[in-house]
């Protein structure tokens, strides 16, 4: 299904590309994602962590995306933009929690799920005058790496600091709903903000209700 969709996704591109390549302009943007997951958050990580009986929270985690995007005008106020970008996603926990094979490492332990992803938009954007846009579409996204970090310390000292690879604990696809607005200088400079709403389980097994969500905002440049 996933496959099926990014096959779509492409051939769609790909024809917007040719039909329009004559009046497309290109640019660069990066920013900041701040990541998380929507729903069964914490029960996505019970394959990788052992809960205790204490208190565990959990909050996103703030990443870094970057990458290009081209613009293909449809006439009027209405274009196309397709994108490619690099994006960190993932959690954070702490509470009272192990890392399965080491014995309990109390309160003051805090795993970090880094994720790597490559996510390619493809947007409406609506040019509503005055150089304020506002835009939504599908998103595609393929997990490139997923790394788990727990960190444990007692009284200032480290006790434990260790990287396991989770990569094939998360799903690989990854499809979802954006949307946000933006503002258009005049000298190419534009600024963005917009919101990811996951619709694949990010389970492997598909057996959480655990989804991806991420609130990014971004500054670009249209050459």
């Amino acid at each position: 299904m996933k496959k099926l969709s990014f096959i779509l996704f492409v051939t769609v591109l790909t024809v917007s590309v040719s039909a329009q390549k004559s009046t497309a302009t290109f640019g660069v943007k990066a920013g900041l994602s701040n990541a998380g997951f929507r729903g069964d958050a914490v029960g996505n990580l019970n394959n990788l962590l052992d809960f205790t009986d204490g208190m565990v929270t959990t909050s996103n985690r703030t990443g870094l995306f970057a990458g290009a995007y081209a613009t293909l005008p449809f006439g009027g106020i209405i274009s196309l933009e397709p994108g490619l970008y690099y994006t960190e996603k993932g959690y954070n926990v702490k509470g009272e929690l192990g890392l399965k094979g080491l014995e309990f490492l109390g309160a003051n332990a805090k795993a970090q799920l880094q994720q790597q992803y490559i996510d390619i938009p493809l947007l409406l954007k609506a040019d509503l005058g005055g150089g304020l846009q506002v835009f939504a579409g599908p998103q595609v996204s393929y997990l490139a790496k997923s790394n788990l970090r727990t960190t444990a310390g007692l009284l200032g000292i480290n006790l434990l600091n260790r990287t396991i690879d989770a990569t094939d604990q998360f799903n690989r696809w990854d499809m979802c709903v954006t949307g946000g607005v933006g503002y258009q200088f005049t000298n190419g400079l534009n600024l963005s903000a917009s919101y990811d709403y996951g619709l694949s389980k990010v389970d492997a097994n598909k057996n959480m209700n655990g989804y991806n969500t991420a609130f990014k905002v971004g500054l670009g440049f249209r050459f």
